[in-house]
């Protein structure tokens, strides 16, 4: 069987063959003639695990196969948004029913105002909506509209929190407690990076300073609602009340970037988790069915500052897209049955919390990180981990013998030791049950090899 990476792990006491990866070898040789590095977003090239990436055939429910025929249950989800399976039947026969009539017009149609009045409606942080193609854009447009109505330039982040490739969000800090930003991506230019200003995680004093040193120059902050793209780093209430409080007192807009949280841990993500307001947010393509769209939202107030009511420019041929909306429309209507998240939470939590029960009965130096159906593993015997610097690179070589294990058992996880996994409504006791055995077995044998 071929592993990818053969001689890179010593195989130890109960480690499962590897599975066979022949054609996505195969296809991942052919990718890298097209592709730079054979992919289409970087970390699909499992550089950060053992073996070749994984080509992707099928999904449906909870399981995906790939070009070799291999079955995994799937946690990664399509990086979160299928919070109801692969190919949920009532979204693939929406899409198909409006996919009749046409699949683009670059001109509105009444599935806008649908899907619209649906998260309206059901949302109380936002009032108006702009529906885009993706994460990415909605957070760009989100900072554009922020620099717009505040008459001000410079964007405060954090360590630890990612809002799409866009330049002036590609930046990590430098020296010191208050930086301007650096880029962290070739091609962004350091005039762009310079009015990004990035602090740590879960700390106050950082943020009293930055407010300090750079007075009447934020435009705005913007957090993840719950930082989930370099692991879990779930922040406490107060803090983010304490962001809210201080952008309020200087005039700087509080920007919530839900592109993973937002309709995932409830219909209202981590505004309605942590009861607090932000002034803009943004949300990816869960609120799609997992195809490629976006949106942020704001008071009636902010949002009149967009083209064509006001003047700032934001536009997009695929905006609103119909089929696009006509998943949404589906997805979201499932979500908003009564007691979705309640069963889907309770199921996650459970799952979590037998396989936290096992680590610590065998003293592992691990943790099981979780909020809603989001969960997050991580070596480590830290009951918290609220900021970047908490992780232990070094762990990232358990994750790599543990994802290994559970490919070789038929469980798939993100390809990365700081991504987050997703627990869907298509899992069942059954799967998750199996994914628990192996997640267990794999935690014997990762710390076999200590």
């Amino acid at each position: 069987m071929f592993s990818g990476n053969e001689g890179e792990m010593p195989v130890s006491p109960g480690s499962k063959p590897d599975i066979s990866r022949e054609k996505s070898a195969e296809l991942y040789e052919k990718a890298k003639t097209y592709f730079p590095g054979g992919v289409n977003s970087p970390v699909r090239a499992f550089k950060s695990v053992y073996g070749t990436p994984l080509f992707i055939q099928k999904g449906d429910g909870c399981f995906v196969w790939d070009a070799d025929g291999n079955q995994f249950i799937d946690f990664c989800a399509s990086w979160g948004p299928l919070i109801l399976g692969h190919n949920p039947p009532k979204v693939r026969e929406k899409v198909i029913e409006t996919m009749q009539n046409g699949m683009s017009f670059g001109a509105p149609t009444a599935l806008e105002n649908e899907l619209a009045e649906l998260i309206i409606k059901n949302n109380k942080f936002v009032e108006k909506i702009r529906f885009t193609s993706s994460g990415t854009e909605a957070v760009m447009s989100a900072i554009r509209l922020a620099r717009g109505y505040t008459k001000r330039d410079k964007i405060l982040k954090f360590e630890g929190c990612y809002h799409g490739h866009s330049d002036s969000l590609l930046v990590k800090a430098g020296s010191g407690l208050v930086t301007f930003g650096e880029t962290s991506s070739l091609g962004v230019p350091k005039s762009f990076a310079e009015e990004t200003i990035v602090i740590p995680l879960n700390d106050i004093e950082a943020i009293k300073q930055a407010f300090t040193q750079f007075k009447d120059q934020l435009a705005a902050v913007i957090i993840e609602g719950i930082p989930a793209n370099n692991g879990l780093l779930m922040q406490e209430k107060s803090y983010v009340e304490f962001l809210q409080q201080i952008c309020n007192e200087n005039g700087t807009l509080l920007i919530f970037d839900e592109v993973i949280t937002g309709f995932r841990i409830g219909f209202e993500g981590a505004a309605g988790y942590y009861g607090i307001k932000p002034d803009i947010v943004t949300y990816g393509k869960i609120l799609g069915g997992g195809l490629p769209v976006g949106m942020y939202g704001a008071s009636a107030e902010i949002m009149g500052h967009i083209s064509p009511d006001g003047g700032v420019y934001q536009a997009g041929t695929l905006s609103g897209n119909p089929v696009a909306m006509a998943a949404g429309i589906a997805q979201l209507t499932e979500l908003l049955r009564s007691g979705f998240y309640k069963e889907l939470n309770n199921k996650a939590a459970e799952f979590a919390e037998s396989i936290q029960r096992f680590a610590t009965t065998r003293n592992y130096k691990f943790k099981v990180f979780y909020v809603g159906s989001i969960f997050w593993f991580a070596f480590t015997d830290k009951e918290s981990i609220r900021c970047a610097e908490d992780i232990d690179p070094a762990s990232m070589e358990k994750f790599k013998i543990m994802h290994r294990e559970l490919l070789n058992r038929g469980i798939y996880l993100g390809p990365s030791g700081y991504e987050v996994g997703f627990v869907s409504a298509a899992h069942t006791k059954i799967e998750l049950e199996k994914a628990k055995r192996a997640i267990l077995e794999a935690l014997d044998i990762v710390f076999r090899n200590k």
